[in-house]
């Protein structure tokens, strides 16, 4: 009988212990998230695999404090943001601000290409307020509750729950391609 898969507070637990292949598990299921939120943070590709790197770096060094009032995601998000700011504060790194009217619209048929779409997405990303797009990676990269994420954000969860909101309508917008919305922001009605 094959042995039960451990869940992630089996998994935490175990690479506190100094189980590397716990630890390297925790690295395969959370990496995508971690780099996900680097890339949009900085708008640079080598920057975001710097940022994943150095966040599991200190991951594996501080596991034992993980003390697990938080899920290990929350715990995870915060060690992300933090290691992203440091990395600006540092000036290591500078996110690259993006122009919400030099993106190019989607059309129908790059939907169909996933590389395209994926591309034009994380473009889109990067035109959104950083808080905007900190919130919504919180909530959706990482699966933090409104609650959890405004507690990580150091903001009310009404404020999350704006951020999120107003960053799902500016990507809509963009993807859908917008015309700037007489200077509001919002997308073009027809």
């Amino acid at each position: 009988m094959a042995p039960r898969p451990m869940s992630e507070n089996d998994l935490v637990a175990a690479a506190a212990a100094g189980d590397e292949q716990a630890f390297a598990a925790l690295v395969r299921a959370h990496s995508d998230a971690v780099f996900g939120h680097a890339l949009r943070f900085f708008g640079d590709r080598q920057a975001a695999e710097d940022a994943t790197q150095e966040v599991f770096i200190k991951v594996f060094r501080t596991i034992a404090t993980f003390d697990g009032r938080a899920r290990f995601s929350t715990w995870l998000f915060r060690v992300t943001r933090n290691v992203c700011l440091d990395m600006v504060r540092a000036g290591r790194r500078t996110p690259q601000p993006v122009d919400p009217l030099t993106l190019e619209p989607l059309s129908a048929a790059d939907f169909a290409d996933d590389v395209v779409a994926s591309r034009a997405v994380e473009q889109a990303m990067g035109a959104l307020a950083p808080e905007d797009r900190e919130a919504l990676g919180a909530v959706t990269l990482f699966g933090l509750s409104y609650a959890d994420a405004a507690t990580t954000l150091g903001v009310p969860v009404g404020t999350v729950k704006s951020r999120v909101f107003r960053a799902r309508r500016t990507l809509t917008g963009i993807i859908n391609g917008w015309d700037g919305g007489e200077g509001h922001g919002l997308p073009a009605r027809h």
